[in-house]
């Protein structure tokens, strides 16, 4: 089968979404398919570019190439996902989440503009309309589904897939660090783990690993200084594969402090590596693989409590193995397999 997939991109940022994409095309070609990613780029803001952008996602033609017909179009974005074609089937990430669980929050920003409420109906009515026109509707996790019906009223099937190279995570020892690789940001939390920092009783230093927000990287920066806490937090940058890959077999446990997230490869990485994973109780995706005190820890938003349950962890390293071990033996129960997702996108 001749198989697009259609996604959008912001310009010069690579994250989570792109990475699922190339990893869809990979498995989809291993399986015999001819598979292709179809990208438009995508900008947020002004108003005008965003209606723009939704317009562009409705205009393209995937229907066929070089006069040979494409036989299946997967969308796993907005607005990507408003294309025409007859066997349009839906995976998805997220929507624009500014107009539905982040409006009126303190992440949202659509609801700040005076056109906010126009173009937040405006999205709501288009998303109605062009995924309702998809032969099946899936989603990378039960959040996104649980979103998509409550927003929306439409029902959708979660699809969990492995993270990138999850066949070389390994577990090698338990080191008196905890991991946090994200984007910088400010729905990511890192400044929660760095607060925490100043709470802990133990040895445990913190290392955050990943690129992002200048401003929010300027603040994490100032609050280390602030409190004096340069020995303690070390913030890695950009790290190859190779490294997260050696840094998550080392570290003690794996903090991973999104807000509502999508599906969360972090937390998936983590398991697959036989390490205990700390997440807020408004963590969205990671909630249906964490269980608290079993393969790790479900908390408030507190730096304290974040703190003590490091604490708790660096003495007694056979309660973080157990954790750990009970985290990988989830991916396995839950059946989390790329056989899986491919036999349900393209019966």
């Amino acid at each position: 089968m001749k198989i697009a997939i259609a996604t959008v991109q912001v310009p010069f940022f690579t994250g989570g979404a792109e990475i699922l994409v190339n990893l869809l095309k990979t498995q989809l070609q291993q399986r015999g398919h001819q598979a292709e990613i179809v990208s438009i780029p995508f900008k947020w803001y002004p108003t005008e570019t965003l209606l723009n952008c939704m317009i562009m996602g409705r205009m393209m033609d995937l229907t066929e190439v070089n006069g040979e017909k494409i036989d299946v179009v997967v969308a796993v974005k907005f607005p990507a996902y408003y294309v025409k074609h007859p066997h349009k089937v839906i995976w998805l990430m997220h929507q624009h989440r500014q107009a539905y669980d982040l409006w009126g929050t303190k992440f949202g920003d659509i609801d700040k503009l005076p056109e906010g409420e126009f173009v937040r109906r405006t999205i709501l009515e288009h998303d109605n309309l062009y995924l309702s026109e998809a032969k099946g509707i899936y989603t990378i996790s039960m959040n996104g589904a649980g979103r998509l019906k409550k927003y929306n009223n439409i029902d959708a099937v979660s699809l969990y897939h492995p993270p990138l190279n999850h066949d070389k995570l390994h577990c090698r020892e338990y080191e008196n660090f905890i991991f946090y690789p994200s984007r910088i940001d400010r729905m990511k939390r890192q400044r929660v783990l760095v607060e925490a920092a100043r709470y802990l009783k133990s040895e445990t230093k913190i290392y955050l690993a990943g690129g992002g927000a200048q401003s929010e990287l300027a603040y994490l920066n100032q609050l280390i200084s602030r409190h004096h806490l340069e020995d303690r937090v070390k913030i890695l940058g950009f790290i190859s594969e190779e490294d997260k890959i050696d840094y998550y077999s080392r570290c003690l446990a794996v903090y991973f402090g999104a807000y509502d997230e999508d599906y969360g490869y972090i937390t998936l990485e983590a398991f697959f590596s036989k390490k205990p994973v700390i997440v807020h109780l408004d963590a969205g995706g990671p909630l249906e693989f964490v269980e608290d005190l079993k393969n790790g820890f479900v908390l408030p938003e507190d730096p304290e409590q974040v703190a003590a349950r490091i604490d708790l962890l660096a003495g007694d390293r056979d309660l973080a193995k157990a954790m750990g071990d009970n985290g990988r033996q989830s991916l396995i129960d839950k059946n989390i397999n790329w056989d899986h997702v491919i036999s349900n996108l393209i019966p």
